[in-house]
């Protein structure tokens, strides 16, 4: 995409960020020139969300600068509105910038026809026009009417009335309005915080297009590989890296070839690093004491022995004077050992059982008022089943009644003795006061806890252990759900949008554990990376006709073997 010189680049310096007594960002610097899409890549707690608040001027950096344009857009997580503000008040304020162009082009254009050519102020005005003119092209003002109507459309707004109340949307709606209004007004740089969120697949793929048409600059921190493979121009890694966060050129796809090849240089850097260090600690430490000046001699070397002595004590101590050297020097600035990566390591995710055809769960014309209806739906043992749909079409609810946690008209079969475990989305803990490796134990039982260690499935690090649970982020407490759930495998094991909060390198860890196996895995997801290489069979919720894509029963339209 070609630059344009009217939209300055977005330029970060050094920055450092420390919160509490933790450094977020390190000397962090960044170039995001216009018609670059730049995607922040990195495990919960890297910086992402850090990143963007320091460029955006929300926080300030505790050293180093930042250039943005006056016009940056940041997607907030809430709205900078009361709830009894309208969809109106904010696609007017969204809207203001480009009325504003056409506004003072107009004025410029009446004051260029009473001013003659000749007089001096008639160049001012010229110039003036022509910036405005240069800037009103780049917004596209004069189409803004008309790309408010299509943004709120194409993020599934399009049939709500301007009247409605923010009060009255729901958190998914809001989010999707402060989307919309940043896309209505291009911005020269724009900010976004895991800006999928919320997003149906329809949604989600007109973003991708809107941003990938964007003139400026975007720098958006996400984890839905989808969106970065989609839209990224660039990645920029948070994670530990030989040299600092490393950017990379090119979409998740490409990422992931370079990550992979850059883990690869940092280990064998480091091996050849250790294996040199031993070396030279070796010449250093023991040469100089195997070969001394009152070692004996023997019989043939009494003849000329100090003429050679001296000639080789010389060598050693210059070898010997070198090796420390070099020792001294490679230990001082050699390269860090790679940290482990986190490693989902489970065995199998769920528990074997007696061998039969027979289902693990049936449901028979069953229903939720007003969520859910099925009419006939089977869990056999070895089953893989992805549940999609949209927001709100069911899949939570679904899962809560395989699960046996929500009531359910109808018949509901399963099989006695059936062990079942569910990882929702929201993951609280009854004692928060508890360190990880506490709650840990004392869930599972200390014979269990020591059998499979939380250590050995990769999901925290060990510095996390012994924090309090309720210290942890969001994503931390849900990867101690998913430990508890895989070190005392269930027959059924039910999850909900697993991948969310996770890194996507534990997301393909995951998905790869999906495989064939024992027990039966239900997994409800809206992860488009996920779905598209989803091998099991696949059930589509849709809701009813007449209710919108949040809210109302839903029916189960199409199931599915995906091959």
């Amino acid at each position: 995409m070609p630059q344009h010189p009217a939209r300055p680049a977005l330029l970060a310096h050094d920055l450092v960020r420390t919160l509490g007594d933790r450094r977020v960002l390190d000397g962090i610097s960044l170039t995001a020139a216009p018609g670059r899409r730049i995607g922040l890549i990195g495990e919960n707690g890297a910086g992402k969300s850090t990143l963007l608040r320091v460029l955006a001027g929300v926080d300030a950096p505790d050293a180093g600068t930042v250039t943005r344009p006056a016009d940056l857009g940041f997607l907030h997580q809430e709205m900078p509105y009361d709830a009894d503000a309208t969809i109106a008040v904010v696609l007017d304020e969204a809207l203001r910038e480009a009325r504003e162009d056409l506004a003072e082009l107009d004025r410029l254009g009446t004051e260029l026809a009473h001013v003659p050519e000749d007089d001096p102020a008639h160049q001012e005005l010229l110039d003036a026009y022509g910036r405005r003119l240069e800037q009103a092209q780049d917004r596209e003002s004069w189409d803004a009417d008309r790309r408010a109507a299509l943004v709120l459309d194409g993020l599934g707004l399009g049939a709500f009335g301007h009247e409605r109340t923010l009060g009255s949307l729901s958190g998914g709606q809001r989010g999707r309005l402060a989307l919309a209004a940043l896309l209505v007004r291009r911005p020269s740089a724009l900010l976004l915080d895991e800006p999928t969120n919320h997003l149906d697949d329809g949604a989600a793929a007109f973003l991708e297009e809107q941003l990938r048409n964007l003139p400026g600059t975007v720098v958006a921190a996400s984890h839905d590989r989808a969106f970065l493979d989609a839209v990224c121009t660039d990645l920029i890694d948070l994670d530990p890296a030989v040299d600092g966060p490393v950017r990379y050129g090119g979409d998740y796809s490409a990422y992931l070839a370079h990550k992979r090849a850059e883990r690869e240089r940092w280990e064998r850097r480091y091996a050849e690093e250790q294996e040199e260090l031993e070396q030279l600690r070796q010449t250093a430490g023991v040469t100089a004491h195997r070969v001394a000046p009152d070692r004996g001699r023997t019989d043939n070397e009494k003849m000329g022995y100090g003429h050679r002595a001296g000639r080789v004590q010389q060598q050693i101590s210059r070898r010997v004077r070198n090796a420390t050297r070099r020792l001294e020097e490679l230990e001082r600035t050699g390269v860090g050992e790679p940290p482990r990566p986190l490693r989902f390591a489970a065995g199998e995710l769920t528990a074997r059982g007696e061998e039969d055809s027979g289902p693990l769960v049936s449901l028979f014309a069953t229903r939720v008022p007003g969520r859910l209806s099925v009419d006939d739906l089977e869990i056999s043992p070895g089953d893989r089943l992805l549940i999609t749909g949209g927001n709100g079409a069911g899949k939570s609810t679904l899962l809560a009644v395989l699960a046996g946690r929500l009531p359910a008209e109808g018949e509901v079969h399963r099989r006695g003795g059936l062990t079942v475990g569910l990882l929702t989305q929201d993951t609280a803990f009854d004692r928060p006061d508890r360190t990880v490796r506490e709650t840990y134990e004392r869930t599972l039982g200390a014979r269990r806890a020591e059998k499979v260690p939380l250590s050995s499935l990769g999901l925290l690090r060990e510095t996390d252990l012994d924090k309090p649970v309720g210290q942890l982020s969001v994503g931390q407490r849900r990867r101690l759900a998913l430990a508890l759930l895989v070190a005392r495998p269930p027959r059924l094991l039910l999850l909900d949008e697993p991948t969310n909060h996770l890194s996507p390198a534990l997301c393909d860890e995951l998905e790869a554990a999906f495989g064939p196996g024992p027990g039966a895995i239900v997994v409800a997801s809206h992860d488009r990376w996920l779905r598209r290489r989803w091998q099991g069979r696949e059930l589509r919720l849709t809701p009813e006709p007449g209710q919108g894509g949040d809210a109302g029963p839903s029916l189960v339209r199409d199931l599915t073997q995906r091959r």
